[in-house]
């Protein structure tokens, strides 16, 4: 089989499985700081063993001060993440908080447009436009029965969580690429030390069915997912991912569907479309970057140099000297 072939079987894979993540922490049936603090912890000590078997446990002993800040601070984000992402789930179903929370790629155009000053072009905007509409319609408010509108807290923590792994991601970027592993261990680590004094559930209280729910959670949706991702996304275009990557949010609304009878109108279904196609336009960079490019950044940081100072605001920085490590090893 060829590595571009090995890539594609391990995105699908990796992506169905995580279509079934809502499934898990609905039959779970903790709270979601507990959940998130079990997650947290199983799936570190798999990374954990994971590592040990390759080698690669000593890289953490040896991480430039720089990149375990940028790691600890991305755990504090991703921790905000799963617990928003948990709470959707609960209260809005699996499918509308998975479709609310795939707008995170117009965070990131959001995101850019803040810290860079970049210009958002029109063809973006216009998918953005889409993507709200669909949003919109993808929440059920316009076909729900009287008095059953959609949960709006729900809705939010799914936006919320949005934010946070959009913001997440931009830091993973300074984090060295072969590390993957490294850095999501050390979020989880980093996971377990916030939310123990917070944990709602100790372990003791927990059943062997909830153990098991958890360690699916855990071992599978957190560690054996990722690594897959990490080995898998590096041998596919870039066009190639973006498209399997939206595997996850079309399984998770098969699941719903099938697992618990939770019928999605066609509404819904138009929405869900909307959102995915506006996100993988936005992905692809259709109609205009929608980043701030090195060479952009070049001409500000020269502009802001013989005025006397410096354009790129200090929270850039680290993002800026990622995308362009990024954009080079991807040729």
């Amino acid at each position: 089989m060829t590595p571009q072939r090995q890539g594609v079987a391990g995105v699908v894979l990796a992506q169905t499985t995580l279509g079934t993540l809502g499934l898990c922490v609905i039959e779970v049936g903790t709270d979601p700081l507990s959940t998130a603090f079990y997650r947290c912890a199983i799936a570190a000590l798999a990374l954990a063993a994971y590592g040990a078997l390759r080698g690669d446990l000593r890289v953490l002993f040896h991480l430039p001060a720089r990149v375990l800040f940028l790691a600890l601070l991305s755990g504090v984000l991703m921790v905000g993440n799963w617990v928003l992402f948990f709470e959707a789930i609960r209260r809005s179903g699996i499918a509308v908080a998975t479709i609310v929370f795939h707008v995170q790629p117009f965070v990131m155009v959001l995101i850019g447009a803040l810290v860079f000053r970049e210009r958002l072009c029109l063809p973006t905007l216009g998918w953005i436009a889409l993507a709200l509409f669909g949003l919109a319609l993808a929440t059920g408010i316009f076909d729900a029965p009287e008095g059953h509108g959609p949960d709006w807290i729900g809705v939010l923590c799914a936006v919320g969580a949005a934010i946070f792994y959009a913001v997440v991601t931009i830091i993973a970027k300074g984090f060295p690429r072969s590390n993957g592993a490294q850095l999501t261990l050390l979020q989880c680590l980093c996971g377990v030390l916030i939310l123990a004094p917070w944990l709602p559930l100790p372990p003791q209280n927990l059943g062997a069915e909830q153990w098991a729910w958890l360690a699916m959670i855990g071992g599978v949706h957190t560690c054996a997912v990722y690594v897959l991702l990490y080995n898998a996304l590096p041998k596919l275009p870039t066009a190639t991912a973006a498209v399997l990557l939206f595997l996850y949010p079309i399984s998770a609304i098969a699941v719903d569907a099938f697992w618990y009878r939770h019928a999605v109108t066609g509404l819904q279904i138009m929405g869900c479309l909307c959102v995915l196609l506006a996100s993988l336009a936005i992905t692809l960079k259709c109609g205009g970057p929608a980043g701030c490019r090195p060479e952009q950044v070049d001409r500000l940081r020269n502009r802001q140099a013989a005025a006397g100072g410096d354009s790129v605001p200090p929270i850039a920085k680290p993002m800026v000297a990622a995308e362009r490590g990024s954009m080079a090893s991807n040729g």
